[in-house]
């Protein structure tokens, strides 16, 4: 992708998504027979008439004044939606989301870690279809990150071991790539079991392939997380390229990252406390390819968006809160870029399936 613009893909994504209305109105999600249905009780009340259109957020006015909904100078919040929370589409459990990406197909691309990948409207969010995903064994993933490659099939990371295959759009497995020993989970390597590829990207042009430890790795300073990256040949395959170190904010760790259309990244920092809830940050990291470390700066700390009548099931600093662990960069707008984040609810009853539409100065 080129930094003036973005693939026709995203830009067909944001057409929906930009209109927060899809935040606020998701339609019932009608899957079959044998499906739940998302009902629209889920849909928060008081927060849906505070998100409509007409609150979009648009650049500083002239005047200096913050956007609407601000979260800080560079974030505002467009709208948010739990329509999808609790349900389940064609028998899959619709939640556990760890990851989204745009689809080539004008969808949205949402990764369950419990191996389901679905396909969703881009405007309504409604589920249009699931595939299973495995391992070479026919065993289910702990699939935590995702990226739609530009033929069309999805890389997806596992936590396990960790890993990074390749998969049709019907699911099938068609390949796996190599991986440094070092990044492997104990007793193989130094990482850290339910700590590695939490994160995966493309950067702009396809060629390079990003995939981000979730902590450090044994003997590695507490806040240095590792981000490997791959190189694609010119037989469309990726080799192993360089590594790059990232510091966390303390006691935080690396949930997902994601290209921007300039090539620098937006970076997802997550941490929980019992009794007071979540900690969420958005940072912007370097372009990588210009040294090994990667500087960022902090865009906000989601905490301090405004709540829009959203309700918490359990302490949170700010009742829109959840576990956010899946990011995409959906489109543009007024020269900010449109971001959809989701939260990973483990499927237990004190945590929500949330999306959150973000408008980022980057």
């Amino acid at each position: 992708m080129r930094p003036r613009t973005l693939r026709t893909a995203l830009a067909t994504v944001t057409a929906g998504l930009a209109a927060v209305g899809c935040l606020t109105a998701a339609a019932p999600a009608t899957a079959g027979p044998a499906a739940a249905t998302v009902g629209p009780a889920t849909v928060a009340g008081p927060a849906t008439a505070a998100v409509g259109p007409a609150t979009v957020a648009g650049p500083a006015t002239a005047q200096g004044r913050p956007p609407a909904n601000a979260c800080s100078p560079a974030v505002s919040l467009t709208g948010f939606t739990d329509a999808l929370d609790k349900t389940t589409y064609d028998g899959a459990y619709v939640g556990n989301l760890s990851a989204l990406a745009p689809d080539r197909r004008g969808s949205l691309a949402a990764l369950s870690d419990r191996s389901s990948l679905f396909r969703l409207d881009a405007r309504t969010l409604k589920p249009l279809g699931v595939v299973t995903l495995a391992d070479e064994s026919g065993a289910a993933l702990d699939s935590e990150a995702l990226v739609t490659d530009r033929d069309g099939t999805y890389l997806v990371s596992s936590e396990t071991e960790p890993s990074v295959r390749r998969y049709s759009r019907t699911g099938e497995l068609l390949g796996r790539l190599s991986v440094p020993d070092d990044l492997r989970t104990a007793p193989e390597g130094r990482g850290r079991a339910n700590g590695s590829f939490e994160g995966l990207t493309l950067l702009p042009g396809g060629r390079t392939l990003l995939a981000s430890m979730e902590y450090p790795l044994d003997g590695d300073p507490a806040d240095l997380v590792r981000i490997q990256s791959w190189q694609r040949t010119r037989h469309g395959d990726f080799r192993l390229g360089a590594q790059y170190t990232y510091r966390t904010d303390p006691g935080l760790g690396v949930s997902e990252v994601t290209a921007t259309p300039d090539g620098r990244l937006l970076v997802l920092e997550r941490g929980f406390t019992a009794g007071v809830g979540n900690t969420v940050r958005l940072q912007l990291a370097d372009r990588p390819g210009r040294g090994t470390v990667l500087h960022k700066r902090l865009l906000a700390d989601l905490a301090d968006c405004p709540a829009l009548g959203a309700t918490a099931k359990q302490p949170q600093p700010n009742p829109l809160l959840d576990n956010f662990e899946g990011m995409a960069v959906t489109g543009r707008s007024g020269g900010r870029l449109e971001v959809l984040v989701v939260s990973d609810d483990n499927q237990n009853a004190v945590q929500t399936t949330r999306f959150l539409g973000l408008r980022v100065r980057a």
